[in-house]
């Protein structure tokens, strides 16, 4: 399994949807099993009962995704504030960081109202201090880190695949076509 770790916005969703395509593997939104558990949004959830019992319930789930081996996975940027989070990711799973800068997610993230924590006064300021924070949380978790900056979805799955590759954990492509008898 491949998991997909970063701030909001970073791209975990975009990026993991096609690489497991570019795969032929399942893709898995930890966020989107979440809301199917919960019957609601996460945002809901989190106004009405607390980020502490969003966590618990995000734990619960990043353990049995991460059992079963198979897929691309695309973890809320919060699932690494908890070490048995960043544990159970990095041993089961080959974890990639797309790593994003503040300044740039809050170019993509300006008017996006769904994402809960960045509902506050200065959405830069709180992209920030999330990056402060989680930026060493997301290392530590992490087999690579690719910077995201503002390469294209097929770049950043190109460069994914190469990492993955240079590092065993996929078969080596066959550059050169086969000669013809």
């Amino acid at each position: 399994m491949i998991s997909l770790v970063g701030l909001p916005g970073s791209g975990k969703s975009t990026v993991g949807r096609q690489l497991a395509r570019r795969l032929s593997l399942p893709f898995i939104d930890s966020d989107h099993v979440i809301e199917q558990r919960l019957g609601c949004s996460i945002r809901e959830f989190f106004d009405r009962e607390g980020e502490a019992r969003f966590r618990d319930l995000e734990s619960t789930v990043l353990d049995e995704l991460t059992q079963t081996g198979v897929g691309v996975l695309s973890t809320g940027g919060g699932s690494v504030l908890r070490p048995l989070n960043r544990e159970h990711l990095h041993q089961r799973t080959r974890v990639v960081y797309l790593r994003s800068h503040p300044d740039e997610l809050f170019r993509r993230l300006r008017n996006d109202r769904t994402r809960p924590l960045l509902q506050v006064a200065d959405p830069l300021q709180r992209l920030r201090d999330l990056f402060a924070v989680r930026d060493p949380l997301y290392r530590e978790a992490a087999h690579f880190a690719i910077e995201t900056g503002r390469p294209s979805v097929a770049t950043l799955v190109n460069m994914i695949l190469m990492q993955l590759e240079l590092a065993g954990h996929l078969p080596a492509r066959d550059a050169t076509p086969a000669a013809k008898p």
